[in-house]
Protein backbone atom coordinates (compact mmCIF):
# COMPACT_ATOMS: atom_id res chain seq x y z
CA UNK A 1 0.00 0.00 0.00
CA UNK A 2 1.21 3.52 -0.41
CA UNK A 3 2.04 5.24 2.61
CA UNK A 4 1.56 8.70 3.46
CA UNK A 5 3.48 11.12 5.99
CA UNK A 6 1.85 14.49 7.15
CA UNK A 7 5.15 16.22 8.69
CA UNK A 8 5.15 18.89 10.96
CA UNK A 9 8.52 21.45 9.85
CA UNK A 10 7.48 24.17 12.65
CA UNK A 11 6.78 27.58 12.55
CA UNK A 12 9.81 28.93 10.18
CA UNK A 13 13.08 28.30 12.01
CA UNK A 14 14.74 25.09 10.22
CA UNK A 15 15.90 24.34 13.86
CA UNK A 16 12.30 23.75 14.65
CA UNK A 17 12.35 20.73 13.03
CA UNK A 18 12.31 17.57 15.42
CA UNK A 19 14.70 14.78 15.21
CA UNK A 20 11.34 12.48 14.61
CA UNK A 21 10.53 14.95 11.75
CA UNK A 22 13.48 14.82 10.14
CA UNK A 23 13.73 10.85 9.96
CA UNK A 24 10.37 10.91 8.52
CA UNK A 25 12.18 13.24 5.61
CA UNK A 26 14.82 10.79 5.23
CA UNK A 27 12.03 8.02 4.89
CA UNK A 28 10.36 9.83 1.92
CA UNK A 29 10.69 8.66 -1.71
CA UNK A 30 8.47 11.68 -3.04
CA UNK A 31 7.76 14.71 -1.63
CA UNK A 32 4.21 16.99 -2.69
CA UNK A 33 4.32 20.50 -2.85
CA UNK A 34 1.19 22.82 -3.35
CA UNK A 35 2.62 25.78 -4.72
CA UNK A 36 0.87 29.40 -3.41
CA UNK A 37 2.51 31.05 -6.31
CA UNK A 38 5.04 33.44 -6.46
CA UNK A 39 4.18 36.16 -3.68
CA UNK A 40 4.35 33.27 -1.22
CA UNK A 41 7.53 31.70 -2.87
CA UNK A 42 9.18 31.88 0.59
CA UNK A 43 7.08 29.06 1.93
CA UNK A 44 7.79 26.97 -0.74
CA UNK A 45 11.82 27.50 -0.22
CA UNK A 46 11.77 26.60 3.24
CA UNK A 47 10.40 22.86 2.44
CA UNK A 48 12.75 22.67 -0.51
CA UNK A 49 15.62 23.75 1.67
CA UNK A 50 14.87 21.37 4.52
CA UNK A 51 14.10 18.47 1.62
CA UNK A 52 17.81 19.32 0.47
CA UNK A 53 19.45 19.00 3.96
CA UNK A 54 17.49 16.15 5.17
CA UNK A 55 16.06 14.19 2.32
CA UNK A 56 17.89 11.22 1.34
CA UNK A 57 18.23 10.70 -2.63
CA UNK A 58 16.97 9.48 -4.56
CA UNK A 59 13.58 11.57 -4.15
CA UNK A 60 11.09 13.23 -6.33
CA UNK A 61 9.01 16.58 -5.70
CA UNK A 62 5.85 16.44 -7.36
CA UNK A 63 3.91 20.21 -7.63
CA UNK A 64 0.51 21.41 -8.06
CA UNK A 65 -0.75 24.73 -7.65
CA UNK A 66 -2.67 25.82 -4.91
CA UNK A 67 -6.41 26.50 -5.91
CA UNK A 68 -7.42 29.94 -5.46
CA UNK A 69 -9.76 30.93 -2.49
CA UNK A 70 -12.67 33.24 -3.35
CA UNK A 71 -12.28 36.14 -1.11
CA UNK A 72 -15.23 38.08 -1.99
CA UNK A 73 -17.92 35.27 -1.85
CA UNK A 74 -20.37 36.37 1.05
CA UNK A 75 -20.24 33.07 3.08
CA UNK A 76 -16.45 32.56 4.40
CA UNK A 77 -17.46 28.63 5.53
CA UNK A 78 -18.67 28.11 1.76
CA UNK A 79 -15.97 29.86 0.49
CA UNK A 80 -13.69 28.13 2.18
CA UNK A 81 -15.18 24.14 1.68
CA UNK A 82 -15.28 24.93 -1.89
CA UNK A 83 -11.62 25.96 -1.81
CA UNK A 84 -10.66 22.99 -0.07
CA UNK A 85 -12.52 20.64 -1.96
CA UNK A 86 -10.51 21.75 -5.07
CA UNK A 87 -7.25 21.48 -3.35
CA UNK A 88 -7.75 17.68 -2.33
CA UNK A 89 -8.91 17.19 -5.79
CA UNK A 90 -5.20 18.59 -6.59
CA UNK A 91 -3.75 16.29 -3.85
CA UNK A 92 -5.49 13.19 -5.08
CA UNK A 93 -4.53 13.61 -8.37
CA UNK A 94 -0.40 14.23 -7.30
CA UNK A 95 -0.40 10.99 -4.79
CA UNK A 96 -2.28 8.88 -7.85
CA UNK A 97 -0.18 9.92 -10.50
CA UNK A 98 3.21 10.58 -8.45
CA UNK A 99 3.46 7.90 -5.60
CA UNK A 100 3.56 4.12 -6.89
CA UNK A 101 2.30 0.85 -4.69
CA UNK A 102 5.02 0.47 -1.82
CA UNK A 103 6.66 3.92 -1.67
CA UNK A 104 6.03 6.73 0.77
CA UNK A 105 4.81 10.08 -0.42
CA UNK A 106 4.87 13.58 2.07
CA UNK A 107 2.87 16.78 2.99
CA UNK A 108 5.72 18.86 4.83
CA UNK A 109 2.99 21.29 6.78
CA UNK A 110 3.96 24.67 8.22
CA UNK A 111 3.60 24.43 11.95
CA UNK A 112 2.11 21.37 13.43
CA UNK A 113 -0.62 19.61 10.97
CA UNK A 114 -3.23 19.65 14.19
CA UNK A 115 -3.40 23.32 14.48
CA UNK A 116 -5.24 25.59 12.41
CA UNK A 117 -4.21 23.62 8.83
CA UNK A 118 -6.35 21.89 6.46
CA UNK A 119 -3.97 19.18 5.35
CA UNK A 120 -5.81 16.16 7.65
CA UNK A 121 -9.21 17.13 6.44
CA UNK A 122 -8.13 17.08 3.30
CA UNK A 123 -6.43 13.89 3.52
CA UNK A 124 -9.62 12.16 4.93
CA UNK A 125 -11.68 13.67 2.38
CA UNK A 126 -9.46 11.56 0.08
CA UNK A 127 -9.89 8.53 1.56
CA UNK A 128 -13.67 8.83 1.99
CA UNK A 129 -14.15 9.09 -2.06
CA UNK A 130 -12.12 6.08 -2.26
CA UNK A 131 -10.64 6.70 -6.03
CA UNK A 132 -6.71 6.47 -4.04
CA UNK A 133 -6.20 3.98 -0.95
CA UNK A 134 -3.11 4.68 1.30
CA UNK A 135 -2.13 4.62 4.79
CA UNK A 136 -0.91 7.90 6.92
CA UNK A 137 0.85 9.14 9.80
CA UNK A 138 0.89 12.11 11.20
CA UNK A 139 4.07 13.82 12.32
CA UNK A 140 3.49 16.74 14.95
CA UNK A 141 5.72 19.89 14.63
CA UNK A 142 6.32 23.10 16.36
CA UNK A 143 3.50 25.54 15.96
CA UNK A 144 3.15 29.23 15.73
CA UNK A 145 1.35 28.97 19.17
CA UNK A 146 4.38 27.09 21.15
CA UNK A 147 6.82 29.67 19.07
CA UNK A 148 4.81 32.88 19.70
CA UNK A 149 4.74 31.92 23.47
CA UNK A 150 8.48 31.19 23.95
CA UNK A 151 9.71 34.12 22.02
CA UNK A 152 7.72 36.39 24.41
CA UNK A 153 8.76 34.07 27.42
CA UNK A 154 5.05 33.33 28.42
CA UNK A 155 3.12 30.94 29.35
CA UNK A 156 0.20 29.52 27.25
CA UNK A 157 -1.68 28.98 30.01
CA UNK A 158 -1.99 30.13 33.60
CA UNK A 159 -3.46 27.97 37.09
CA UNK A 160 -7.17 27.43 37.03
CA UNK A 161 -8.19 29.96 33.53
CA UNK A 162 -8.65 27.99 30.23
CA UNK A 163 -7.38 29.66 26.98
CA UNK A 164 -9.73 30.06 24.17
CA UNK A 165 -8.16 29.57 20.77
CA UNK A 166 -10.18 31.21 17.84
CA UNK A 167 -9.87 33.32 14.78
CA UNK A 168 -9.78 37.29 14.44
CA UNK A 169 -13.33 36.91 12.52
CA UNK A 170 -14.64 34.83 15.54
CA UNK A 171 -13.22 37.27 17.64
CA UNK A 172 -14.64 39.93 15.55
CA UNK A 173 -18.13 38.65 15.56
CA UNK A 174 -18.05 37.21 19.30
CA UNK A 175 -15.69 39.31 21.09
CA UNK A 176 -13.67 38.60 24.07
CA UNK A 177 -15.32 35.05 25.39
CA UNK A 178 -12.86 34.38 27.51
CA UNK A 179 -10.20 35.74 30.13
CA UNK A 180 -7.21 34.14 27.74
CA UNK A 181 -7.64 33.64 24.12
CA UNK A 182 -5.16 32.85 21.34
CA UNK A 183 -6.04 34.37 18.05
CA UNK A 184 -4.80 33.00 14.69
CA UNK A 185 -4.64 35.01 11.54
CA UNK A 186 -6.17 38.22 12.04
CA UNK A 187 -6.62 40.56 9.31
CA UNK A 188 -8.79 43.05 10.60
CA UNK A 189 -6.55 43.49 13.91
CA UNK A 190 -10.05 42.54 15.67
CA UNK A 191 -8.16 43.49 19.30
CA UNK A 192 -9.31 47.13 18.82
CA UNK A 193 -10.65 48.07 22.04
CA UNK A 194 -9.94 45.44 24.20
CA UNK A 195 -8.13 47.73 26.46
CA UNK A 196 -8.45 45.54 29.40
CA UNK A 197 -6.13 43.11 28.12
CA UNK A 198 -2.92 42.83 27.26
CA UNK A 199 -1.60 41.65 23.93
CA UNK A 200 1.36 39.34 22.68
CA UNK A 201 1.46 39.00 19.27
CA UNK A 202 3.65 38.03 16.73
CA UNK A 203 4.53 37.54 13.05
CA UNK A 204 6.45 35.56 11.11
CA UNK A 205 7.78 33.66 13.85
CA UNK A 206 11.18 32.15 13.50
CA UNK A 207 11.91 33.38 10.02
CA UNK A 208 14.35 36.16 9.48
CA UNK A 209 11.35 39.01 9.02
CA UNK A 210 9.69 38.14 12.58
CA UNK A 211 8.25 40.71 14.24
CA UNK A 212 7.45 41.00 18.35
CA UNK A 213 5.23 43.36 19.88
CA UNK A 214 4.16 43.15 23.53
CA UNK A 215 2.14 45.49 26.06
CA UNK A 216 -1.36 46.69 27.04
CA UNK A 217 -3.78 47.08 23.85
CA UNK A 218 -4.41 50.39 24.63
CA UNK A 219 -0.38 50.88 24.28
CA UNK A 220 0.59 49.38 21.28
CA UNK A 221 -2.86 48.40 19.06
CA UNK A 222 -1.86 51.14 17.03
CA UNK A 223 1.94 50.18 16.87
CA UNK A 224 1.01 46.59 15.91
CA UNK A 225 -1.47 48.08 12.87
CA UNK A 226 1.11 49.87 11.63
CA UNK A 227 3.77 47.29 11.93
CA UNK A 228 1.31 44.55 10.10
CA UNK A 229 -0.01 47.13 7.34
CA UNK A 230 3.95 47.69 6.33
CA UNK A 231 5.16 44.28 6.73
CA UNK A 232 2.47 42.91 4.19
CA UNK A 233 2.86 45.51 1.85
CA UNK A 234 6.52 45.16 1.71
CA UNK A 235 6.47 41.12 1.32
CA UNK A 236 2.66 40.52 0.05
CA UNK A 237 1.82 38.11 2.94
CA UNK A 238 1.31 37.87 6.29
CA UNK A 239 1.22 35.23 8.80
CA UNK A 240 0.68 36.07 12.24
CA UNK A 241 -0.71 35.44 16.05
CA UNK A 242 -1.54 36.73 19.02
CA UNK A 243 -2.52 36.01 22.73
CA UNK A 244 -5.12 38.27 24.65
CA UNK A 245 -4.59 38.15 28.38
CA UNK A 246 -6.52 40.09 29.82
CA UNK A 247 -5.26 42.04 32.71
CA UNK A 248 -5.63 41.56 36.21
CA UNK A 249 -7.71 44.79 37.66
CA UNK A 250 -4.76 45.01 41.06
CA UNK A 251 -2.42 45.14 38.57
CA UNK A 252 -4.22 48.46 36.18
Amino acid sequence: MKRLLIIGIGAGDPDHLTLQAAKAIAATDVFFVVDKGEVKHELVQLRQDLIQEHGRPPYRIAEARDPERDRSAPGYTAAVEDWRARRALACEALIAEELAEGQTGAFLVWGDPGVYDSTLAIVEEILERGNVTFDYEVIPGISSVAALTARHRTSLTQVGRPVHLTTGRRLAEQGATADDLLVMLDAHCSFAGLDDFHIYWGAYLGTPDEILVSGPVADVGDRIRRLRAEARTRKGWIMDTYLLRRTDPADR
